[in-house]
């Protein structure tokens, strides 16, 4: 943000701080998180690269494609492991998934 519009917004009252602020969330759950959102946008990425269509990448998974939509939305009740068996079902390696979550 702009520092002067900033310094607008909080000469009206308004107070300027992060999302971990504005959800109270602790340092861990920030990392989780953050962890969850990487995930999730490189398996959309690489569901693309390969041409998939959600519908394809559930059936690889066994899953649904509405399932792969919230997973892709880094959805809270996705878990980590279907996160991780997505990206292996995208031909990640352990290595590149080791990256991503050193990258974050």
């Amino acid at each position: 943000m702009k520092p002067d519009k900033q310094k607008r917004l909080e000469a009206a009252g308004f107070k300027i701080g992060t999302t971990d602020d504005f959800l109270k969330l602790t340092p861990a759950e920030s990392e989780l998180v953050t962890l969850r959102l990487s995930l999730a946008h490189d398996v959309r990425r690489r569901r693309i690269a390969l041409h998939f269509t959600q519908a394809d990448l559930a059936r690889r998974l066994g899953s649904s494609q509405s399932r792969i939509a919230k997973l892709e939305a880094a959805e809270p009740d996705v878990s980590l492991d279907f996160l991780f068996r997505a990206m292996f079902a995208t031909g990640a390696k352990r290595r590149e998934v080791g990256r991503l979550i050193a990258a974050v």
